[in-house]
């Protein structure tokens, strides 16, 4: 097969995608206990190198300091409706503007009661009212003002004119009481922002079922035969569709990985549960994406009882596990895209490319373990992509940088 150029996405550098470089995000704190957090979170944002402006109200400047906010983003923290900047523009409107999304976090019953009606009072809710970019709140506060039917009607209300309203975690609060109203930790609030804003929703609409992970088979109750696989291509492929607006759902062998949220998450352990969750998802799914370390053999039976120590060396019959590939490719619909993974530690090339031609596949994404930056565990990879048109060898990445350049060629073959 010839080697062809390789195919830029729609970011001139992938390894910086998934990240919000180049993005204005406003910050609104509000009077709650949970305004400390927003410290880790415009920490968080400043790192994936998005431009951060926070406004406080006064009642938040009691629970933590605008200069805190300021040495972490390097933008002044604003308070006073009044403020202006040296060019003299209003500053509400100026960063109202400015911002790609608005986020106020912690959402007092106050604020979100004045947003719902139109008040704008103060610098945080001028600005607001002033903005047309995403705004998402998260209501933090007492279990019984969450859940009265005031503030419930008022968070109808933003959800009507298009706000939405990350809802509040269970748990133990800073008033003693234990309930609703909790402010999610700030990595929850990060994923809910970059699910919004980080990359181009040139997936939506689309139905992407990814697999990941590796399988495990039972010898008996003790022991099992697995691989080295850690299933982060797999995740990392998941987070990427759904950044870019896919309806994600992801078949999971076992890892010590959190999943992506906003993913649906299925989890399996043996290579004929990931048959089984795979076939009966596959004739509703548009793409397939099979990153999963599914493995080959299995033991042709399985001892009940905990095998003994015994003289002599013994011997292991095994069987072939279900090719969930080789099964559902042939029979998928002409506008289905499925693509497979191959591991491979000689002959890449010629050994991917056959298993592409033989199971009807679309795609297929091929490493060699011995390279170095690509194998199992890394949070890097170095793969070759080969389909019909021929072979593009891409250079060392992180593993989400390459699960865009997959998405890439995907979307360029199916629009």
């Amino acid at each position: 097969m010839k080697n062809i150029a390789v195919k830029t996405g729609g970011c001139t550098d992938w390894n910086d995608c998934g990240t919000l470089n180049g993005k204005t995000v406003l910050l609104g704190v509000t009077g709650s206990i949970a305004a400390y957090k927003i410290a880790s979170l415009a920490s968080m944002l400043v790192k994936s190198h998005a431009n951060v402006h926070v406004i406080m109200t006064k009642n938040a400047t009691n629970f933590i300091h605008p200069i805190t906010f300021e040495s972490l983003t390097g933008n002044k923290c604003l308070v006073d409706t009044f403020d202006r900047n040296f060019e003299f523009q209003v500053e509400h409107v100026s960063i109202a503007k400015q911002a790609d999304l608005a986020l106020v976090a912690p959402a007092s019953a106050n604020v979100i009661g004045k947003m719902a009606h139109g008040i704008a009072d103060d610098m945080l809710t001028t600005t607001l009212l002033a903005c047309r970019a995403p705004v998402l709140v998260s209501p933090a506060m007492n279990t019984n003002m969450y859940e009265n039917q005031i503030v419930q009607d008022n968070l109808k209300t933003l959800k009507s004119y298009g706000v939405r309203v990350i809802e509040p975690a269970t748990g133990y609060l800073a008033c003693g009481d234990t309930g609703a109203g909790k402010m999610p930790d700030p990595e929850v609030l990060f994923s809910h922002i970059e699910a919004e804003i980080a990359c181009e929703k040139d997936f939506a609409g689309k139905r992407l079922l990814v697999s990941a992970g590796a399988t495990q088979e039972a010898l008996d109750p003790v022991r099992y035969l697995t691989n080295h696989s850690t299933g982060k291509m797999g995740y990392a492929i998941a987070k990427a569709a759904m950044l870019r607006g896919a309806q994600v759902t992801l078949v999971s062998g076992q890892t010590n990985l959190m999943p992506p949220l906003f993913v649906e998450t299925v989890p399996v352990v043996s290579a004929q549960d990931m048959f089984e969750a795979v076939s009966r998802r596959f004739t509703e799914t548009d793409i397939l994406i099979m990153a999963a370390a599914v493995a080959d053999y299995r033991p042709r039976e399985f001892a009940e009882q905990k095998i003994k120590k015994k003289e002599g060396e013994p011997s292991l019959a095994l069987a072939r596990t279900v090719d969930i590939l080789g099964t559902l490719a042939p029979g998928k619909r002409p506008e289905q895209f499925v693509c497979g993974f191959s591991m491979e530690t000689e002959q890449l090339i010629e050994n991917s490319a056959a298993k592409l031609k033989k199971k009807n596949l679309d795609l297929i994404v091929a490493n060699n373990l011995r390279t170095k930056g690509a194998g199992f565990g890394t949070d890097t990879n170095v793969v070759t992509l080969i389909d019909g048109a021929g072979v593009r060898e891409l250079p060392v990445m992180s593993k989400l940088a390459v699960a865009h350049r997959v998405l890439d060629e995907i979307i360029s073959h199916i629009s």
